[in-house]
């Protein structure tokens, strides 16, 4: 093994699990980073040059969280507050819905300028996960997941996808509340005991906690060590190369 990779410390069985859940940004994607960047320039006009957004407010407030849930909840952490406004509402509203439009803008803005990161590992993880008869879904609070999965060429390792537009077309509440990845394990016909739930974010380690998975797993790209497993998370990793799979279970 090569000194650059972690050593294993985390095995997924298919003789206890039938499937595993991805969060997308910053566990499969670096487009965490794209989105931190965009929820700055967004937030960042609204507060004082003493007070301004931190990537603690990015982990704490609005990473893993649908969008709009994010500004309403990073909003009230400061005291402020905006006019819910309508769907109608463009990116210049001054309303929770006129910044989520200027937010996703910020976001494919940058997107289309940078384009889209993977993480190495975590492909290799996936790869090797669909080997051994695991099913696979990513779930993520995104809009843009379609959109970002074809960039990054990532469509074929999933079995289904849960996204933003599917949870809102099904009024599924996001991150976290445990629906959106309930519904990938719907989807996948595994039960949520027999599944594991891999997450960056407080918010999505919350979610596959409350949602009875077999296991949760924290991916800590940033922040404080043990921060994940303090929200729910049976272990963190730095890197998805530290994660063992074996074979063994009834196959797909």
């Amino acid at each position: 093994m090569s000194a650059s990779v972690p050593p294993v410390s985390v095995v997924l069985s298919r003789r206890e699990l039938d499937a595993a859940l991805f969060d997308l940004d910053g566990v499969v994607t670096r487009t965490a980073e794209v989105h931190a960047a965009a929820w700055t320039r967004l937030f960042n006009p609204y507060l004082g040059p003493s007070r301004p957004f931190t990537p603690e407010d990015y982990q704490r407030y609005v990473d893993g969280r649908p969008r709009l849930d994010g500004i309403r909840c990073f909003l009230e952490s400061r005291g402020l507050a905006l006019p819910e406004g309508s769907p109608e509402d463009g990116a210049e509203a001054e309303t929770v819905r006129g910044l989520g439009q200027r937010k996703n803008a910020y976001f494919l803005e940058a997107l289309a300028r940078e384009g889209v990161g993977v993480y190495a590992s975590s492909v290799e993880l996936l790869e090797r996960l669909r080997a051994a008869g695991f099913r696979t879904a990513v779930v993520t609070a995104s809009r843009n997941g379609a959109a970002v999965l074809k960039a990054g060429r990532l469509e074929h390792l999933f079995d289904a996808r849960v996204d933003g537009v599917e949870a809102g077309r099904l009024g599924l509440p996001g991150k976290p509340a445990p629906d959106t990845f309930l519904e990938a394990a719907r989807r996948l016909g595994v039960v949520p005991a027999r599944a594991v739930v891999l997450e960056d974010a407080r918010a999505g380690v919350e979610a596959g906690r409350r949602g009875g998975f077999g296991r949760v797993l924290g991916v800590r790209r940033s922040g404080p060590e043990g921060a994940l497993v303090a929200a729910g998370a049976d272990v963190e990793v730095t890197d998805l190369a530290a994660v063992h799979v074996e074979g063994g279970g009834t196959g797909r």
